[in-house]
């Protein structure tokens, strides 16, 4: 799977089926900071990704 970083990198993961938390973990992203979408919808953490697909993970800031 190809997976698009919030540092504007790519990186490609061959594990054919993962949660997209644990890969977040795998990466060292903690998933209450960053919007993942999976071939370009928004997904939640629960959801799997498989080989075939491709995550942009973007960083949020939010304020006040």
């Amino acid at each position: 799977m190809l997976i698009a970083l919030p540092d504007g990198s790519r990186k490609e993961i061959t594990e054919e089926c993962a949660r997209i938390e644990d890969i977040l973990k795998q990466l060292g992203i903690n998933p209450e900071e960053v919007i993942v979408a999976k071939n370009g919808k928004i997904v939640s953490e629960e959801e799997t990704a498989g080989c075939s697909d491709e995550l942009k993970i973007v960083r949020f800031v939010h304020g006040g």
